[in-house]
């Protein structure tokens, strides 16, 4: 690790990466793997930017931190120097503490993620590339035990029967809807085997007529009832938005991407031997993950920098070619290629240009800490859940509220406290709001109000004792951004300049991963992503 005032020696190298963000690390540590020589360059003192875990009192002043101006550019003979600036992502942001902080206990035992709720299928593309790798040698992982659905009609969490095992045990659904659901799931496996070559199965599969139609009239097809189908869609699937009134093309699930989600989640139920469902958690928080590919890049002869902003990218000034960087430290820095946080702005002498074009849609996180002795089912201190909160929570509300319920377990909270995420995509703030207010209304309740003569028990033998009581939380809005590259810009500037996906609103890593992997191969093309080692199956993920 060098150094933010060093003088850094090399002073060319085969690709800069500026951000420290799980697609950047990813592209790093690849890069690192085929070869190449990698300057890993970061201005905040923390690996992970906008994917990292943050202690607790650090999470509010990142969200209000605006990075300061850089200083003035002294123009050189040979390029002309475009500004390069950070900018802040949240907005609309909220901290209510609800009890003194020797209730929550030390900042320093929170480890609070920014791009929350989230969490990987065993089986999923992101768990292979970790293998394959060797990313997985540097975190550990827990099972997410258990998955809830509200259900809008019994008015309470039930659970999400996501296996043949898990359907014969569950109580709440009748004997024709077992075997409904049996029946789906086995022409979904059936399809799957036929696609992928297997024999096994009995040939079915299902048309590309129906493939392309909307996964809910897929659904309705089949005579499947409204409950297993808000379990099959929201739960499994995992569509963000309401499909019963979904108008919009992109908010609108094609059966194929439900068939795939489906087969992705049975086939990583029973992947791990230590993973007794189909979700997994890093210990330390999701910030581990970019760390983890920073210590793969590393491992290769990355080079890694933190606390250096860079202030202006070089480009020639005959031919509009990128050559390099200016670091605040004054020092030029030259490559082939530049990869990018997605929240820089590019300012040329004439006109302010962004790298990435702002989506309408918004994600809206939070972050809880509820009290133990509170929590539903019991006072069991190994719990992970995760919740899909269905799009008929909220009058208004026309996507999915998701929530992750974590212990101490994987220590990312004191003992005997949680931390809960939730989050909706939205293209209104206060909409989004209002959203998230309903799922934690119906999720958790307020402290009692204390004083010298007021008993501290709570509303013994009613449904209040049973929910979890909110100690602090804080709620922002999150830019979402769709990369389009800078139009302002001379194209010809921008071919070696690439900038990185956001968080998006998903519960999983998979559009994320395929956003680095395809930038990854035109950073590199023509190498293989990690070509010398091959995946090994470790039981014990």
């Amino acid at each position: 690790m060098a150094e933010p005032d060093a003088s850094i020696d090399p002073s060319f190298f085969d690709l800069i990466v500026v951000g420290t963000g799980l697609p950047e690390s990813i592209i790093a540590a690849a890069a690192s793997a085929a070869g190449k020589s990698v300057l890993h360059l970061d201005h905040h003192s923390f690996y992970g930017a906008h994917f990292s875990s943050l202690p607790l009192r650090d999470l509010f002043p990142f969200l209000h931190s605006t990075p300061p101006p850089p200083p003035p550019t002294e123009l050189t003979t040979d390029y002309l120097a475009l500004r390069l600036k950070p900018r802040s992502l949240y907005s609309h942001i909220e901290e209510h503490r609800l009890v003194s902080d020797d209730v929550l206990g030390a900042s320093r035992d929170f480890y609070l993620d920014l791009s929350g709720p989230r969490v990987l299928f065993c089986a999923d593309s992101a768990v292979d590339l970790m293998l394959k790798s060797g990313a997985s040698h540097h975190i550990e992982f827990k099972s997410i035990e258990a998955t809830l659905m509200y259900s809008a009609a019994e008015k309470k969490l039930v659970s999400v029967p996501d296996s043949r095992s898990a359907i014969f045990k569950d109580r709440s659904l009748s004997l024709t809807e077992k075997n409904q659901l049996m029946r789906f799931f086995k022409l979904v496996q059936d399809h799957c085997q036929t696609t992928d070559g297997d024999d096994s199965g009995s040939g079915r599969r299902i048309s590309d007529e129906d493939l392309e139609s909307p996964f809910v009239e897929f659904l309705n097809k089949h005579r499947l009832p409204p409950s297993i189908k808000s379990i099959i869609l929201y739960a499994i699937a995992m569509a963000d938005y309401d499909q019963d009134t979904a108008v919009l093309p992109k908010n609108v699930v094609k059966t194929k991407r439900g068939i795939e989600s489906l087969a992705l989640y049975h086939s990583s139920v029973g992947r791990f031997a230590n993973a007794q469902g189909a979700l997994i958690y890093p210990i330390y928080g999701q910030g581990e993950l970019p760390q983890a590919f920073c210590r793969c890049a590393a491992v290769k002869g990355a080079l890694y920098v933190l606390r250096m902003p860079v202030t202006d990218v070089l480009v020639e000034k005959e031919s509009n070619l990128y050559k390099g960087v200016k670091l605040k430290s004054g020092q030029e820095i030259f490559s082939h290629r530049l990869v990018m946080g997605p929240t820089f702005t590019l300012q040329s002498p004439s006109v302010l240009s962004s790298i990435s074009e702002l989506q309408k849609e918004s994600s809206e996180s939070i972050g809880l800490v509820g009290d133990k002795e509170q929590v539903a089912r019991g006072d069991e201190a190994s719990l992970i859940l995760t919740w899909c909160l269905s799009p008929a929570l909220h009058p208004e509300q026309i996507s999915a509220v998701r929530a992750l319920q974590l212990s101490s377990n994987v220590h990312v909270c004191p003992s005997g406290l949680f931390v809960l995420y939730l989050s909706i995509i939205c293209e209104d703030a206060s909409r989004g709001k209002e959203s998230l207010h309903a799922a934690m209304k119906t999720l958790l309740t307020h402290p009692p109000e204390r004083d010298e003569n007021t008993v501290t028990k709570q509303n013994e033998g009613t449904e209040e004792k049973t929910k979890p009581t909110l100690l602090w939380s804080t709620m922002y809005i999150q830019e979402l951004t769709e990369i389009e590259g800078n139009k302002e810009l001379p194209q010809d500037s921008l071919e070696a300049i690439s900038p990185c996906p956001m968080p998006d609103g998903s519960l999983d890593y998979r559009n994320i991963l395929e956003s680095a992997m395809k930038l990854f191969h035109e950073v590199c093309p023509g190498d293989d992503i990690f070509p010398e080692r091959e995946a090994v199956e470790d039981p014990d993920l």
